[in-house]
């Protein structure tokens, strides 16, 4: 009987224990009690979305003032709480970028031109933007494909090119007595004779380059005479995938003929773009080679002096064998290294918007090379631009591939030829040598692919977007 009582007895007090306890933990608000105090709500009320933060590293300035435009409709309008700071670094623009991947400091999205893409692609920067792309976009897009491709996955998409052009001083021009620009290398040689001993006076002189970096400057005018005569603007022959800077040597010794004729402005060798184009807005250069960027230039940055136009570059004899460089086809990637790649891409969409795009080309931003969007924009509203819209010899060249020689560079090379003389004939065997030998290491390695292209013609190039 004792034993049945205490199993009573505990029975109870579990029971007890448990109406205590559920009583205990009712989750009826103290403030529904009539009585109670107000709750304090600041755990449970909803907080509002952090924002997720994006930055873009480019290394254009020209359209500085109206990409922050759009980036601030953008950080404003989107729905998705996204927020992207433009970082412009215009010196050392790639030296930066490899600087960021070597930290945890990485850009979510990069402005990748022609001669970038394919060195950023090798490094791992970019992320491929494949299963993003709608199939509209893939459609309005097409022309610049191959240009964003490799190994079969894509990593950008274009917005607009750059021509080449000979820019010139018409007032000195006329000065000097000259109708129109050279069309050949003998005619800029004497072109630039002329215009020197007309510009005495002033302190003016025929002809000028960027050479404080023989790269650019090389890049800007001995490149695009060599494709307009029918030669590889880098030295590289598609037809045999080898690599031959022979077609190089008229113009590096005309180059040359023109400093050694007193042609040239004196300090050229450590000239950058920005004091040459600021010279030649005050009258001092006849003239120069350049991109489509430089009518902005004129009216905003180094506002010219002068009356100034643009032609078509000159080639070696006068004959079009090959096309101008319009160069361009990339615009926008991914960082590989970007948490954020989602909110990466919903900015970037927002850029490719055709308004967008449209407005770029008629502020004279740059050129468009989307197909849709020249189908419907105005000519740019800009003093110069005329001389710069395509014609029927701007064309795009494939990509070459880009190795990683032993060694001094072609610029380099050619610029201390010109600078100290030599054999020219010796530098471009060294350079076909040396070249060479880093592309058969390319392709063993298989950084990339060189194949002949038998049926390649420079000629057919030309016109891809010309009205």
């Amino acid at each position: 009987m004792n034993t049945k009582l205490n199993q009573k007895l505990a029975l109870s007090a579990f029971c007890l224990f448990l109406v205590t306890g559920l009583t205990a933990c009712s989750t009826t608000p103290a403030a529904d009690k009539p009585g109670a105090a107000p709750a304090d709500n600041k755990d449970t009320a909803t907080k509002p979305a952090a924002k997720t933060k994006l930055t873009y590293w480019t290394g254009d300035r020209h359209d500085a003032d109206y990409i922050k435009e759009v980036i601030e409709k953008f950080n404003t309008t989107n729905k998705d709480n996204i927020e992207v700071e433009l970082v412009v670094k215009t010196e050392d623009f790639n030296q930066a970028i490899d600087l960021s991947f070597s930290s945890a400091e990485t850009p979510d999205i990069i402005r990748v031109k022609e001669n970038t893409i394919q060195t950023f692609y090798k490094k791992q920067y970019l992320a491929p933007i494949d299963s993003y792309l709608t199939a509209e976009q893939k459609k309005n897009f097409p022309a610049m494909i191959d240009l964003n491709s490799f190994d079969g996955k894509m990593y950008s998409l274009p917005n607009y090119g750059t021509t080449m052009r000979l820019i010139y001083n018409v007032d000195l021009f006329e000065k000097a007595g000259i109708k129109n620009p050279p069309t050949t290398l003998k005619e800029m040689v004497d072109t630039a004779k002329k215009l020197t001993e007309a510009g005495k006076a002033t302190g003016s002189y025929g002809f000028a380059q960027n050479f404080k970096s023989p790269e650019s400057a090389l890049g800007r005018s001995a490149r695009v005479i060599a494709e307009v005569s029918g030669y590889g603007g880098f030295g590289y022959d598609f037809k045999t995938a080898k690599f031959d800077f022979s077609g190089f040597k008229p113009i590096i010794e005309a180059f040359k003929q023109m400093k050694d004729d007193g042609s040239t402005l004196p300090g050229m060798e450590s000239l950058d773009i920005d004091p040459l184009r600021a010279q030649f807005a005050e009258g001092k250069i006849g003239m120069y080679m350049s991109f489509s960027s430089e009518p902005g230039v004129y009216k905003s940055q180094f506002p010219a002096k002068i009356k100034w136009a643009a032609a078509p570059v000159p080639s070696i004899d006068g004959s079009i064998k090959g096309a101008s460089g319009f160069l361009g086809g990339q615009w926008l990637s991914i960082s590989s290294k970007s948490t954020k790649k989602d909110q990466a891409w919903k900015f970037i969409n927002f850029m490719y918007q055709e308004e967008v795009l449209q407005t770029y080309h008629e502020k004279g931003f740059g050129i468009s090379m989307v197909p849709s969007v020249i189908a419907k924009a105005k000519k740019p509203d800009i003093g110069g631009i005329e001389g710069f819209l395509p014609n029927k010899v701007d064309g795009v060249w494939p990509i070459q591939p880009i190795v990683n020689v032993k060694g001094i560079k072609y610029s380099d090379a050619f610029f201390k030829y010109m600078l100290s003389g030599g054999d020219l004939n010796e530098v471009i065997t060294d350079l076909n040598k040396r070249y060479n030998e880093a592309l058969a290491a390319g392709v063993q390695a298989g950084e990339f692919k060189a194949s002949p292209m038998a049926d390649f013609d420079p000629a057919k190039l030309g016109g891809q977007f010309a009205k």
